[in-house]
């Protein structure tokens, strides 16, 4: 026995050796191959005598060599750490297995009963059994035999097929055809069509002048609000809302923006609708919304609520876009800007939806709105690093008015509110416009001006401004104002300001000799605006 362990003893100790002898031979081996000590000392041996080809040559054969071995490495060391992550994750795996196979029995499951969903609608329209309806009974579905449509044990030959087809369809659009009619996609119109279904309208006024008016306001925002303006502030807003439905109203912060057209509106008794403007504001579903396809209903905004609402109304009606230049203007107020420039208000439209629902409002055609005339826009707009500028695109088509200082408070009297429909201040400004019409004498002096600007400074005044010099002056005008004084803010707001656009330092010389021309052409004690701002200019930049 003492042999036997002798000789097991003997052959597992010979075996443990020579295992042990090929693992030490073994790195000893890969020591040797990975031994750079040997390579270099070779190449270096070499290395001096070659010319400079081959030391070219012997260098990329050497950068070869050592990138062979190293890529071995990697891509063993890389393999193994791959099989240690597949057996960690095989768990994982199967239970993933599983889930997915949750999933998809609850499609089926999902299926089958949108099927007996569709199965009762065909049915409730007295047409034959839905097709689908079939497959319900039995897991296998059949071919066609001799042109017929075979599905579990029913045949059903082409025009069966037909019709059965032409059913679903047709359940289908009934089907829609109840969710339009059941669903309210505009809920904030639909509230303002039930709020005017027993709208009275007020004792309008008449009787009232543009220059009582603008006196019977200021008394108003005085003595109601305690809010003081000065009477050429106003005198300029009222002959701009005859000049551009969109008005601008710029300042320093503090000069009662916002609390003008906001007192105006409570004056009208038709308070105004504010809008805050956004930074984020990109496009027009800022301010009108969108559709939710989700939920079926409109996004609406209190600007297309407001908008809607016009429609019911015969005063004007101010949306206050307040603080409108945090954002780019020409973005998200494109799509107003372009319509009020159409010349027919037939084309005053605002398309919201492709195709009309039953529940729309009452005063909504074909998924588009109105936009009436009735409706003034209104922005305030400060000039800081905070703001984007107004483009020139912008600045056109609207009646700049500046606010840079609060007017002084004074004794006001008691005056009560007032109604006056839109139609009746668009006649008072039409009458204005024959009575106070701009004499010859000073549209001579202003195309002189305007080809002034064009030689010395590449400057025109346009046919839009053109046209909104003949209708603010009049309108100024008729409310107590002066011709000279009209025409003095129009060009010092609609042209000398595009100066801000221009090199000041090649002109400035220039700027000099145009007040001068300025005072040659209506007189050195007029166009004050015009050549203070002009001086302010030259001084600024």
């Amino acid at each position: 026995m003492s042999e036997f362990l002798n000789l097991a003893f003997e052959l597992i100790s010979q075996i443990i050796y020579n295992l042990t002898d090929w693992i030490v031979n073994f790195f000893n081996g890969l020591f040797s191959l990975l031994f750079f000590g040997a390579y270099s000392s070779i190449f270096m041996s070499y290395f001096p005598e070659l010319n400079l080809f081959s030391k070219i040559l012997a260098i990329l054969l050497a950068i070869v060599l050592i990138a062979i071995p190293i890529l071995i490495v990697v891509i063993i060391v890389r393999r193994i750490i791959l099989n240690i992550k597949l057996r960690a994750t095989t768990e994982d795996n199967a239970e993933l297995y599983k889930e997915i196979g949750k999933l998809n029995k609850q499609v089926l499951d999902l299926i089958d009963e949108k099927n007996r969903i569709l199965a009762l609608q065909v049915k409730a329209t007295g047409a034959n059994n839905y097709i689908g309806e079939s497959a319900l009974a039995t897991d296998t579905i059949g071919g066609t035999v001799n042109g017929n449509i075979v599905a579990s044990g029913l045949n059903f030959d082409e025009k069966s097929a037909e019709s059965m087809a032409t059913a679903t369809v047709n359940a289908k659009m009934l089907a829609d055809q109840r969710e339009k009619d059941s669903v309210i996609r505009f809920p904030k119109l639909y509230n303002v069509d039930e709020r005017y279904a027993e709208y009275v309208e007020p004792e309008w006024d008449n009787e009232i002048t543009l220059e009582q008016f603008c006196e019977k306001f200021r008394q108003f925002a005085g003595n109601r609000m305690k809010l003081y303006y000065s009477i050429e502030t106003i005198r300029r807003f009222v002959a701009g809302m005859a000049s551009s439905h969109i008005m601008i109203l710029e300042g320093i912060s503090g000069t009662g923006k916002t609390s003008l057209p906001y007192s105006l509106s409570r004056f009208l008794n038709n308070p105004a609708t504010i809008v805050s403007v956004q930074p984020n504001f990109r496009d027009r579903t800022e301010i009108l919304g969108y559709f939710n396809e989700f939920s079926k209903r409109f996004n609406e905004t209190e600007f297309l609520r407001a908008v809607y609402e016009a429609n019911y109304r015969k005063d004007p009606c101010f949306i206050v876009l307040d603080e409108m230049n945090l954002a780019r203007i020409e973005y998200y107020f494109a799509e107003p800007l372009s319509i009020l420039e159409m010349p027919s208000f037939d084309e005053w439209v605002l398309d919201l939806v492709p195709t009309a629902w039953t529940n729309d409002p009452k005063l909504m055609t074909d998924g588009k709105v109105r936009m009436t005339p009735n409706l003034y826009f209104v922005g305030t707009a400060n000039n800081d690093d905070s703001t984007f500028t107004i483009t020139d695109k912008v600045y056109d088509r609207a009646m700049p008015i500046e606010l840079n200082e609060r007017a002084e408070p004074f004794e006001a009297q008691d005056q009560g509110q007032i109604s006056i429909t839109n139609a009746h201040l668009v006649e008072m400004f039409d009458k204005a416009k024959e009575l106070y019409k701009v004499s010859d004498e000073m549209m001579d002096k202003i195309y002189k001006l305007d080809g002034y600007l064009q030689t010395r400074f590449k400057l025109s005044i346009g046919n839009r401004i053109f046209k909104q010099l003949n209708d603010f002056i009049p309108v100024y005008v008729a409310t107590g104002g002066s011709e000279l004084d009209a025409v003095d803010y129009i060009l010092s707001r609609k042209v000398l300001k595009k100066f801000e656009s221009l090199n000041i330092g090649f002109v400035r010389d220039e700027i000099k000799g145009l007040i001068s021309y300025i005072e040659k052409l209506f007189g050195k004690t007029g166009m004050t605006d015009s050549k203070n701002y002009l001086i302010r200019i030259q001084n600024t930049f």
